[in-house]
């Protein structure tokens, strides 16, 4: 995890990260990491040690023979294998003293988690624009396009997230899918998303509703169709598993209705989802305030 306030600086627009450590004693910090970090092999953190890539509290590195300290807390740079670079820009759309709206590309992750570390639309733009407390307010998957909304100033994150929260922010997506002529629409659909128990997609089941997403037709080319998409609730993976559950899953999509395998850097066929605005009233300034992307999906990659 990492933290607004740290002792080392951001490293090509990625904050440092930290580890809490309990009490207990152990011969040596390498002795600790060996044992209580075991999805890290032991020669990955000799050689972080001797590198001096893991920092004390004053960010000062430690060494192979560092003692454990204890109700301390370390620091250190996540460290990924090479990334594949995402070839599609990130433009800023907004920017002022809080807000900045960007144009995420298909692929790109919002924020380094996992493999992904540079190629992220948070470090792109921390390093970018040189603001290093740069924050997201809201999330959108890595293969959904599209408005996406960071905060400049921590003090002010919250009220901009309160929207969110409360629902009021309009937000309109986009997609493409099969089209079938026999479902009635505009429609409004509700239904209880949970994750299923044996992977991490969503699937709808009986019991009290918590998701809803009113969709509209926009146009039809032969048995494709685009839609836009509204939705009144921000659950996990909502557009995509409200869609299939409908029968017209969004065309390229690796995980509904049923997972396949992942596109690694194949980037010829995008998810065609795209978060085309976003709405709102400032809680700052009061003013309404809405936000287009300049994207539009590719039918052809259909």
């Amino acid at each position: 995890m990492s933290q607004r306030i740290a002792p080392l600086p951001l490293r090509d627009g990625v904050a440092p990260s930290f580890m809490n450590l309990p009490g207990g004693r152990w011969p040596s910090m390498l002795a600790f990491l060996v044992e209580r970090c075991p999805h890290v092999a032991p020669e990955l953190w000799h050689d972080r040690l001797l590198r001096g890539a893991i920092y004390d509290h004053a960010g000062n590195s430690l060494a192979l023979d560092s003692p454990y300290p204890g109700h301390g807390r370390i620091w250190y740079y996540r460290e990924v294998p090479p990334e594949t670079p995402v070839p599609f820009d990130s433009p800023v759309l907004y920017q002022d003293e809080n807000l900045v709206v960007a144009d995420k590309p298909h692929f790109l992750a919002c924020i380094p988690a996992g493999r992904h570390l540079q190629e992220t639309l948070l470090t792109r733009l921390r390093a970018k624009l040189d603001l290093p407390h740069l924050s997201p307010i809201h999330r959108l998957d890595r293969e959904t396009a599209g408005v996406m909304m960071f905060c400049a100033d921590p003090v002010r994150r919250g009220a901009y997230q309160q929207l969110f929260a409360s629902r009021t922010v309009q937000k309109e997506y986009e997609a493409i899918a099969p089209h079938r002529a026999e479902l009635a629409l505009p429609r409004v659909h509700r239904s209880r998303l949970e994750e299923r128990s044996d992977c991490f997609v969503m699937h709808e089941v009986p019991g009290e509703i918590n998701s809803e997403t009113r969709i509209e037709l926009l146009e039809t080319r032969g048995d494709k169709a685009r839609y836009r998409l509204l939705p009144h609730t921000g659950k996990k993976h909502q557009l995509r598993a409200h869609l299939a559950a409908l029968g017209i899953p969004i065309l390229n999509d690796i995980w509904y209705p049923a997972l396949l395998p992942d596109k690694g850097s194949d980037f010829s066929r995008p998810l065609l989802l795209l978060a085309r605005a976003i709405e709102f009233v400032d809680p700052l300034s009061g003013q309404s305030r809405r936000f287009e992307s300049r994207r539009s999906l590719d039918w052809s990659a259909a």
